[in-house]
């Protein structure tokens, strides 16, 4: 089992949803996230005035899913979300240990279910 985050442009956030559900994906968790990577920020103007932005809005997608799956789940985010500009994003996978659905204990392969 893995774990797999996506930090990526939040107006791509409904594109990237809509082809992991069209997939059969299911069992996403989205936050709203700032930070930044190479870009490091950005100077935008309002009003006539300069701002330094040095946190950058992302949408953060976290996915546990069967091993077997993470190469399918990486490749679909990684096409809805690209857009060929800096800041696209990043996926992240890392293994999970154990997953335990709550309302019935089931744990494991069978709490993704």
């Amino acid at each position: 089992m893995n774990l797999i985050i996506a930090i990526i442009k939040p107006f791509k956030l409904e594109e990237v949803r809509q082809s992991l559900l069209l997939a059969g994906i299911q069992g996403i968790t989205v936050s709203e996230v700032t930070g930044f990577g190479r870009q490091r920020g950005h100077t935008t103007l309002y009003q006539g005035v300069e701002y330094d932005i040095k946190q950058i809005p992302k949408a953060k997608i976290e996915i546990a899913a069967e091993s077997s799956a993470t190469n399918e789940i990486i490749s679909i985010i990684q096409k809805s979300a690209f857009t060929n500009e800096i800041g696209d994003g990043m996926i992240f996978v890392s293994s999970l240990e154990n997953v335990v659905r709550v309302r019935t204990g089931e744990m494991g392969r069978m709490a993704l279910k």
